[in-house]
């Protein structure tokens, strides 16, 4: 098992990145989320067996799950964000909190082209939270598809028993984009999976 305190140091590290949760107009509010390239570096020497999988709830909205192992233990960040890609980042900084660390505010308001994307050359992770322009929305979770998360527990009690019958790394290949952003291609990773219980 990696020490945890060198965990969190490599995470927090690796907390280089922004990603955008909410565009309001020509003012986007950010995050702090870790660099991908900069976490991989990281976590290498602090546990050289550390594991990232993503699993997408929804398109639309963007919602991201990522689950992350490390230091003996797995952790699961859920975000929404403004795209894919930084619901991805931001999904991975909410793991990152339940290992310890997180970042010193909510998030930032700053300029957004819809070109360029959000301005945060200015900032600094540890800067304080700006004023936002007008009161953001209050952001809430979007409902959750019943089939999905039926799908998803079935899936993680198959990768429980593959584990348990020493196929756990042959598993985690095939869930390397996750456990399906659909119905239809949860259920073919499922199959996967029992086919390979079974081989």
């Amino acid at each position: 098992m990696a020490d945890l305190d060198r965990v969190r140091e490599a995470l927090r590290a690796s907390m280089t990145g922004w990603a955008t949760l909410e565009v309001r107009g020509d003012q986007a509010r950010v995050t702090p989320a870790p660099d991908l390239d900069a976490l991989s570096a990281h976590l290498d020497r602090a546990d050289p067996t550390w594991a990232l999988t993503w699993a997408c709830d929804s398109v639309q909205p963007p919602v991201v799950r990522a689950h992350l192992q490390l230091g003996g233990l797995t952790r699961e960040g859920l975000a929404t964000a403004h795209t894919l890609a930084d619901a991805k980042l931001a999904a991975l900084a909410d793991a990152a909190r339940l290992y310890g660390v997180a970042p010193a505010s909510e998030g930032h308001w700053v300029e957004y082209d819809p070109d360029d994307g959000a301005n945060t050359t200015d900032l600094d992770a540890e800067a304080p939270l700006p004023t936002a322009p007008s009161a953001p929305p209050r952001v809430t979770e979007p409902p959750r598809d019943p089939q999905m998360e039926k799908a998803r527990r079935h899936i993680e009690d198959l990768l429980e028993q593959l584990k348990v019958a020493g196929r756990g790394g042959e598993a985690a290949r095939i869930l390397m984009r996750g456990y399906g952003e659909t119905l239809e291609e949860s259920r073919d990773i499922y199959k996967r999976l029992q086919t390979l219980l079974k081989g």
